[in-house]
């Protein structure tokens, strides 16, 4: 029996952006677009936060705390610096970070599109998403040429990046539909992901390696959502080695399934959308 197109895109969540990409491209520029719009310097900031946080890091943990992470180096065998150690490890969790954030007011932020029966309302949060990946890029493109600077080269393993975060692109999407929906529920949504994502920072290997702790905490660790992308992205951007092929394979089933779990969240939700907003 052939199952309806709601019912295709639950099992197969990207075909929501597959059939929905005109609509999504037009939107998603419109969305970074006025983000930058009022601003004096436009576009330049989303260049200029990222390369000056990777500088304050670099002087604080470099030239201050001449802090060195355990076993990090290049595929040459250079030591890598612990700054775009660290940088490589919080642009995951800030792609994950700002998805949350903006996804508690995705659909209460456009409220006068709730009432327009025509609009596809899935991809508020899917734009998200999207305005985290640009930002995303920009930090990658800031931290490889950091890499060119410091050691010389960059690993030829930068290639698989794209294959590695795109099971993290498919939980994000997940869970910005979860959050899109809740968030139009409870207005205080926002306040409490605050607390969480201090909480899914640290909980992380992002500021330490998970060879300081224990074969059971870091069992508990690797719970976290970004934990393994991030000791994957740092494989392939850093250190230049391939990723874990059966993990990832692993974490893109998890993933799928948080994604479908979050559009049927989302279209069960959306039902009652104009009576709370």
């Amino acid at each position: 029996m052939m199952l309806s197109p709601p019912w295709q895109e639950v099992l197969c969540p990207p075909l929501v952006l597959v059939r929905r990409w005109s609509a999504f491209v037009q939107f998603q520029q419109r969305a970074i677009v006025r983000q930058y719009k009022m601003s004096a310097f436009g576009f330049f900031w989303a260049a200029l936060v990222p390369l000056i946080t990777l500088g304050i890091y670099a002087f604080v943990f470099g030239t201050v705390m001449q802090s060195r992470w355990d076993g990090a180096v290049t595929a040459s065998g250079d030591q890598v610096s612990f700054s775009i150690y660290l940088f490589a490890g919080l642009l995951v969790f800030w792609l994950l970070a700002q998805s949350a954030a903006e996804a508690c007011t995705a659909v209460v932020g456009h409220a006068n599109l709730v009432k327009k029966s025509v609009f596809p309302l899935e991809i508020l949060p899917l734009t998200v998403v999207g305005a985290a990946l640009f930002h995303g890029a920009i930090n990658t493109a800031v931290l490889l040429a950091a890499m060119l600077y410091v050691h010389g080269s960059i690993p030829v393993t930068v290639l698989l990046f794209p294959v590695v975060i795109a099971p993290f692109i498919l939980m994000l999407a997940g869970f910005a539909w979860i959050l899109a929906a809740l968030g139009a529920y409870f207005r205080d949504l926002n306040y409490v992901i605050g607390l969480v994502m201090t909480g899914v920072m640290f909980l992380s290997p992002v500021f330490y390696s998970l060879s300081r702790l224990g074969p059971g905490l870091q069992g508990v660790v690797m719970f976290n959502p970004i934990s393994f992308i991030v000791i994957q992205s740092r494989a392939v951007l850093v250190e230049g080695h391939g990723p874990d092929w059966s993990g990832l394979l692993v974490y893109l089933a998890v993933a799928w399934v948080v994604a479908a779990l979050g559009l049927l969240f989302f279209r069960k939700s959306k039902r009652n959308f104009a009576d709370v907003l």
